[in-house]
């Protein structure tokens, strides 16, 4: 089924989402379709691994009134470029202090594609190291320690769609003897 957009209307741009409404032709209908969409730089989630711990962070998240939301290190795409690999170094290394000899790109996926144009970047990060790097005044983070051997009670804690996506790809690397 095709469609084509028809209009795009900008009605309220933030600094980190802006929001359009959009009209539709779908071919298979005369009937214009509105939708509400925010846009989004995008983002990168980061899997790292010592082969005994994984690194993950708790953090607060008032969109959701949550106070402690365990998830993967992560970060939205800035700057110039919107490297992703850049960002996703950079990430690690201000929310764990850590950065990594080999980096992996795994995939990348939409986080609520209704209504939301944010697509994710998920890294694979080993061979860690002690990196330190500035972090926001405004982030409250606190460094999680995950032993990998509790991966599935990781799984089960973790309410963060981005993170469940990375920790069930590790999970299915496990199962399947590909574990890296």
């Amino acid at each position: 089924m095709a469609f084509e957009r028809v209009s795009s209307e900008v009605v309220w741009r933030g600094r980190i989402a802006t929001v359009r409404v959009d009209r539709f032709r779908h071919d298979d209908s005369p009937e214009i379709a509105t939708r509400e969409i925010v846009e989004h730089p995008g983002a990168v989630a980061v899997l790292a691994h010592d082969h005994e711990f994984l690194y993950m962070v708790r953090q607060p998240r008032e969109a959701v009134g949550e106070e402690a939301l365990l998830e993967l290190p992560a970060g939205k795409l800035d700057g110039a470029d919107r490297d992703p690999l850049a960002t996703a170094r950079r990430e690690l290394a201000e929310e764990v202090g850590k950065g990594a000899a080999r980096w992996r790109w795994l995939m990348k996926f939409y986080t609520s594609p209704g209504f939301a144009d944010e697509q994710v970047h998920l890294f694979l990060a080993t061979d860690l190291h002690d990196e330190s790097a500035e972090s926001a005044d405004d982030e409250r983070i606190e460094v999680v320690r995950w032993p990998l051997e509790r991966l599935d009670d990781a799984i089960a804690e973790c309410a963060d769609a981005k993170s469940l996506v990375g920790l069930l790809w590790l999970r299915r690397e496990q199962l399947t003897g590909r574990f890296p």
